[in-house]
């Protein structure tokens, strides 16, 4: 079997422009068989699901690595400290602020540890907050009479 890594991973998607079934079935089974190992990998992931078209069968593996990664990956198991939930913050952010898929790592982050720091739970908040705005239309405001 040939090792495929994280980073040719993601350059192979980002020169096609999208992650096809074919694709997330290599990522699984050759990339990340065992699941994320580093941030790095994760940070890649969490870069490629901003840059290119995936579906969404790929958007719940991505939630389901970071969030394992994540919670049970790091120390203290379960926890999210201070320090992971930084690093988490400035990745599900990006440049312009999380993606749906950042803003739903984020609450399932807070959803599946025993404890998170205020910072994640805040940022999971907003996140969310600021998606579900997006999405939703304008509500038209009208003068009420006196």
């Amino acid at each position: 079997m040939t090792m495929i890594s994280v980073q040719q991973f993601c350059n192979h998607a980002v020169s096609t422009g999208t992650i096809s079934d074919e694709d997330l079935l290599v990522l699984k089974r050759e990339v990340l068989p065992e699941g994320l190992m580093t941030r790095e990998e994760a940070d890649l992931l969490i870069a490629l699901e901003r840059a290119v078209i995936g579906s969404d069968a790929f958007a719940d593996f991505l939630v389901a690595l970071v969030v394992d990664f994540a919670v049970w990956g790091t120390r203290p198991t379960g926890y999210i400290d201070r320090d992971v939930a930084a690093w988490l913050a400035a990745s599900l952010s990006g440049r312009d602020g999380p993606s749906p898929v950042g803003a739903r790592i984020a609450m399932e982050i807070v959803r599946e540890a025993q404890g998170s720091a205020e910072s994640l739970m805040a940022f999971a908040l907003e996140a969310n907050r600021r998606i579900r705005d997006a999405v939703q239309p304008a509500r038209m405001s009208f003068a009420l009479a006196a």
